[in-house]
């Protein structure tokens, strides 16, 4: 047994292409902020660590070292700056 969901339009036209391009223009406000923030001073010596790190343990075949310390580094400064970004927005 199929069950189909039909929707009563009431002479209307379909808008499912309509809702679907509105869908597509919505932006998350955090993502924004983030990107901003990447663009900062601490942010940027933070990501170039991050990076050095990344190139190091990427050219060594067997090592234990990884760049979680850099990471966490880069994602501090980086939600350090979006918070108060975000709750002086919001005030």
């Amino acid at each position: 047994m199929v069950f189909e969901e039909k929707m009563i339009t009431n002479g209307e036209p379909e808008d499912e292409e309509e809702e679907e391009e509105e869908e597509e223009d919505l932006v998350d406000p955090l993502e924004t902020l983030r990107q901003k923030c990447e663009e900062t001073e601490h942010c940027i010596h933070s990501r170039e660590r991050l990076e050095l790190c990344e190139t190091r343990v990427g050219s060594r075949s067997q090592t234990e070292e990884d760049c979680t310390e850099e990471l966490f580094d880069f994602l501090h400064a980086r939600d350090h700056c979006v918070s108060h970004k975000l709750f002086h927005s919001v005030k």
